[in-house]
């Protein structure tokens, strides 16, 4: 006779969601057991599957609602706008605090892309994929000069938000003023 286990406990799934989010932020993909996360929330390896069903689906789920949550606040933040060049600064500034912020995880998990096996990694992958169309969109929207790539334009402007960590220092600027600098660059 087969038996359904009894519901599982949203809060349950949810705290077992945001250590491993933690975990893999801090120690990344590789770095991360199914027993860590076990031991971090108090329950057994084997108890843990209850709620998972693998360390990789669980790493993906992360990463996707991490991403939505991003893309949820790009959106809202552009929202007010119609003019291109605002709607750009208003992305640009809510994903620098995005990168910047202790307490979200898509950087580090973002991060892990070359560490974890490749079909995981082509999710994640598909899903950052749908996160950079937003980008794309307002990009296809600046009245930008004929000669000017916009892949390139959206790569190069990407790569400085994604990597705002390395090079951000709190001190001289604002991250207001970074953003207004970075739309000024691009602008020219």
């Amino acid at each position: 006779m087969n038996r359904k286990p009894e519901a599982q406990s949203p809060d349950r799934r949810s705290e077992i969601l945001e250590v491993a989010a933690q975990l893999f932020a801090e120690r990344g993909y590789r770095g991360t057991s199914i027993r860590d996360i076990a031991d971090r929330v108090g329950m057994l390896p084997g108890s843990l599957y209850y709620h998972i069903t693998s360390k990789e689906a669980l790493f993906v789920e992360i990463h996707d609602k991490a991403i939505d949550a991003a893309a949820h606040r790009v959106l809202k933040a552009m929202e007010p706008f119609s003019d291109p060049w605002k709607r750009l600064e208003a992305a640009c500034g809510e994903m620098l605090d995005l990168q910047l912020s202790p307490e979200h995880v898509t950087l580090p998990i973002m991060n892990n892309l070359h560490a974890v096996p490749d079909d995981v990694r082509d999710a994640l992958v598909r899903k950052r994929d749908d996160y950079e169309m937003i980008f794309r969109r307002i990009v296809d929207d600046l009245p930008l000069p004929a000669e000017i790539d916009r892949s390139v334009y959206r790569i190069f402007l990407l790569k400085i938000l994604n990597t705002a960590e390395s090079w951000y220092r709190e001190g001289r600027l604002s991250r207001k003023e970074i953003t207004a600098q970075i739309v000024a660059i691009f602008r020219h």
